[in-house]
């Protein structure tokens, strides 16, 4: 069963390329890359497997912030994050939390409206770019 909030896009692509396609479109519309974590590196430094999962946080506080100022707990969920993985089958992932769902689960208020219509059609045509041909 899928998480609450949680969108799921099949890439096209492996998980690296995908992972450089998603860089590069955060890079093209001026946002900046906050923070890359790759747990399967960590993984393996534990000794433990893991196939490839990469969390790339990424924003503008100039989208965010309207967001917290209607709801500021909004703040443990932004900025942005994309989770690029892959699946048991070989199949690469593309995931994130769609941010009407973070700005509900937050009890953020009419106000905040713009800046959720932003981020998420950001976040719909940046995870539709990255994981299609």
């Amino acid at each position: 069963m899928a998480a609450d909030g949680l969108i799921s896009l099949k890439s096209q692509y492996q998980p690296l390329e995908t992972q450089e396609r998603l860089e590069a479109a955060i890079a093209a519309r001026g946002l900046t890359l906050f923070a890359r974590i790759d747990h399967g590196a960590g993984a393996a430094q534990a000794g433990l497997p893991l196939r490839p999962t990469v969390l790339l946080i990424f924003g503008n506080p100039k989208g965010g912030t309207p967001l917290m100022q209607s709801a500021q707990t909004a703040g443990i969920d932004l900025p942005l994050r994309l989770l690029v993985w892959q699946d048991a089958d070989g199949t690469t992932w593309l995931s994130y939390y769609d941010v009407a769902w973070i700005a509900d689960h937050h009890g953020a208020g009419p106000d905040a409206k713009p800046a959720i219509a932003g981020m998420s059609g950001a976040l719909q045509a940046i995870a539709s770019t990255v994981t299609a041909r």
